[in-house]
């Protein structure tokens, strides 16, 4: 029997990455897409080939019998919408972050736990074959004693949805870009524990203009941070530096990588490689070719396979967002107190 789909927002990523890929699927049916915007919803259902459409989460559920959901509402909403479908015993993938705090992510993972059912992230990056590589590779490093984790645009204020406005999100960059390359330092390390966090954050360009390389905003809207950059302690002794941004006086238009550094060698995720010196000369030990793949696609594919029963796929799974969740919380509380948060 087919797994019953369904999706909560329809909005670009459910549509470019969520329904793009539950169509490929031959074991999955498309049962519903729910959406306030009955204009947006019903356009989504036709368009994407679902059977109905619902204006509301609660109605849909009383009606339907879902199997799998997907929850692509902003960051504000994924408390209620993946709580209410795990409380239906649907598996969940929901976009990140997990919530908008990390009592509610601890919330939906003991919720998921006591239901025994799937809570997945789509913590895309971790999906990469760099990031897979580099895990793979891990030993090669010896000690890995500080990481820097880099998610920085020049001019990337997005000029859409509400990206902007922290009510809404929870935050601006490091919510939406820098917990990205986060969760990918965290996959490769292997999770270590967190022992404090110290961060700063500045709001000194979203507020002055107006218009980007992503396009136009209210700079009287506009209520998240510019930059955000943090230091992440680790209890077993190493370090994990973080920068993120949305605007920044940078010569490149974006930086989007992770760096390793152990006492044996050190690496980057983009380009995979993992290098070393010997007697004052680079050597590069091991390298990935360059690939297209869809990371979003790797993603989705080991979500659904795993709630089709393949236990040795590795999602990005509810203890992990809640810690991913806890630390982005942390750098949050660090930057308003001015002081370091210990976890």
């Amino acid at each position: 029997m087919k797994k019953r789909v369904a999706i909560i927002g329809a909005g670009q990523v459910a549509e470019k990455v969520h329904a793009a890929y539950y169509q490929t699927r031959n074991e999955l049916e498309l049962v519903a897409v729910c959406d306030p915007s009955r204009e947006r919803g019903a356009e989504f259902q036709v368009r994407n080939g679902f059977k109905k459409y619902y204006s509301t989460a609660e109605e849909m559920f009383a009606t339907e019998k879902i199997d799998i959901v997907s929850v692509c509402t902003p960051n504000r909403f994924h408390f209620d919408n993946v709580m209410l479908a795990l409380a239906h015993g649907a598996a969940v993938m929901c976009e990140k972050p997990p919530a908008m705090s990390s009592a509610e992510a601890k919330a939906m993972w003991e919720l998921a736990k006591k239901n025994k059912v799937i809570l997945a992230y789509d913590f895309h990056h971790r999906f990469s074959s760099e990031a897979r590589f580099l895990k793979q590779n891990v030993a090669l490093f010896g000690e890995i004693y500080c990481v820097k984790a880099t998610a920085l645009r020049r001019s990337g204020v997005p000029g859409w949805g509400t990206f902007i406005n922290k009510e809404m999100q929870g935050g601006g960059p490091l919510i939406d870009m820098g917990i990205h390359m986060l969760d990918a330092a965290m996959f490769v390390l292997g999770f270590p524990k967190v022992k404090k966090v110290t961060a700063k954050s500045f709001q000194k360009i979203g507020t002055k203009k107006s218009q980007g390389t992503f396009g136009s905003w209210d700079p009287a809207k506009y209520t998240v941070e510019d930059a955000l950059f943090g230091f992440i302690e680790l209890e077993n002794g190493g370090l994990i530096e973080l920068e993120t941004s949305f605007a920044l006086h940078i010569k490149p238009e974006s930086i989007l990588n992770v760096d390793f550094f152990g006492d044996l060698a050190g690496g980057s995720l983009y380009p995979a490689e993992i290098y070393t010196d010997n007697a004052g000369e680079f050597e590069l030990l091991e390298q990935l070719g360059a690939l297209e793949e869809n990371k979003h696609e790797n993603s989705m594919k080991a979500f659904v396979d795993s709630v089709l029963g393949a236990a040795h796929e590795q999602i990005a799974n509810a203890e992990q967002g809640y810690w991913i969740q806890k630390i982005v919380e942390s750098l949050y509380e660090s930057a308003e107190k001015g002081e370091s948060v210990s976890l």
